[in-house]
């Protein structure tokens, strides 16, 4: 396990990547063997990615509970593609059991994936030890333009183009226009 660094971090956010949710959900818990054979496939496919850098996975971090929440972070959209098409990868074999056992409603699974441009993100550690973006990037002090999370943000905005946020406002749509769920709605300003 990494050493609790006691100083105020930050990484620096000139590279761009890829964000990677995935997880799943266990609807009828009591169905074992599904909970546990989706569980060895991930697990099956995490220690491939881990064992081929060149596969492109940078670092992930893993929650568990009821739904499952894996962050992973990918050098890049094509990597992250090529991994789940590739035929000789963990990965097909555990779609194809997903599609042939598992995918009957005992487990929900769930992904989302999100490209992040280079200056599009901030972080921040304080007593942690390397923890997601601190695993992919280099840990530096958070001073100087990077001591609060807006200056972070505008010391790459600044050196890039804009930001979706300085062109973009998101707002609410009300409930009864989305069938009672919440969705955001981007309008120009």
């Amino acid at each position: 396990m990494s050493p609790v660094r006691s100083e105020r971090l930050t990484v620096p956010n000139d590279e761009g990547l890829v964000v990677f949710l995935i997880g799943a959900r266990a609807n009828r818990w009591w169905n074992l063997p599904v909970v546990f054979g989706v569980a060895r496939a991930m697990s099956r496919m995490m220690k491939e990615l881990q064992a081929d850098p060149d596969a492109g996975l940078l670092a992930y971090e893993s929650y568990g509970g009821r739904t499952t929440l894996m962050v992973q972070y990918w050098r890049s959209l094509e990597h992250l593609h090529a991994y789940a098409h590739a035929r000789e990868k963990q990965h097909i074999a555990g779609w194809r059991a997903w599609l042939a056992r598992w995918g009957r409603g005992a487990m929900g699974i769930w992904h989302e994936t999100y490209i992040v441009s280079p200056g599009a993100f901030e972080s921040v550690y304080h007593h942690m030890p390397p923890f997601g973006l601190g695993k992919v990037f280099p840990l530096v002090p958070a001073e100087g333009h990077r001591r609060t999370a807006r200056s972070r943000l505008r010391a790459e905005a600044d050196s890039t183009s804009p930001s979706p946020s300085a062109d973009a406002q998101i707002q609410r749509a009300p409930r009864s226009a989305t069938n009672g769920h919440s969705k955001q709605v981007v309008e120009e300003v």
